[in-house]
């Protein structure tokens, strides 16, 4: 299968620029065009139909955890790390009213959180530590049926960014979903950098969680904070 169109759009590229500027990494969300999707693997219950749009809740942050109660997940931020969500979104001129941004199918993507372990524009010898969670509108790019298709540009664009694929993407249990998750590696001079990024289709969004760090204990520890609320009302 082949999407016809921006997997990603530009706007969210835009965002996802600023984020390859600030980590000196590759966010696992990146722009291709007419790309081939990945093959799945990925059995029939992370595969979801594409449900129109709903209005976006963008979350909020308190006492160093993320919540957004819409998708039903929390994700811990280490304590010190710095938030730059809305210099993420800066770039994008999109509507924001009360927490809730346009429900319009056409829209790209928002960056929902963007959390480092240094100020972004602070130099240090060691990988400076992050997590990025995004949504775009599933309508966005048609043919997009299961999150593990969502790794096929992000692989290539992962590869010619210098990173290594460590693990294909695979089904990943947190909590109460099953998500896909895919896992990255690149050297940096005398550095590793590893990345993860876990995906889900919810709401008629595509929802990606990627985390970075400077060795694969750092990275499943930060991925170890994201959680689903048992009880919460299904994402769908």
């Amino acid at each position: 299968m082949r999407f016809g169109r921006l997997l990603i759009s530009s706007a969210l590229f835009g965002v996802v620029a600023v984020a390859f500027a600030f980590t000196g990494s590759f966010s696992a969300i990146a722009t291709a065009q007419n790309s081939s999707s990945s093959s799945s693997s990925s059995k029939s219950h992370t595969s979801q139909k594409a449900h129109p749009a709903t209005p976006l809740d963008a979350g909020s942050v308190s006492a160093d955890v993320y919540r957004n109660p819409a998708f039903g997940f929390s994700c811990k931020i280490p304590a010190g790390w710095v938030l730059r969500t809305e210099e993420m979104n800066s770039r994008d001129s999109e509507s924001v009213d009360n927490g809730k941004i346009a429900a319009n199918p056409s829209t790209g993507g928002r960056v929902l959180l963007a959390a480092f372990s240094r100020p972004p524009e602070a130099r240090a010898e060691d990988v400076n530590g992050s997590i990025l969670i995004a949504a775009e509108s599933a309508a966005s790019y048609p043919g997009l049926k299961d999150a593990a298709q969502y790794f096929g540009p992000v692989t290539e664009v992962a590869k010619a960014q210098g990173f290594d694929v460590v693990e294909e993407p695979y089904e990943f249990p947190v909590g109460i979903k099953t998500l896909v998750r895919g896992d990255f590696q690149k050297d940096v001079g005398t550095r590793v950098m590893r990345q993860s990024t876990v995906v889900m289709l919810a709401r008629g969004y595509a929802l990606s969680f990627t985390f970075i760090g400077g060795t694969e204990d750092e990275v499943d520890e930060l991925v170890q904070g994201l959680s689903f609320a048992v009880g919460a009302k299904a994402a769908k």
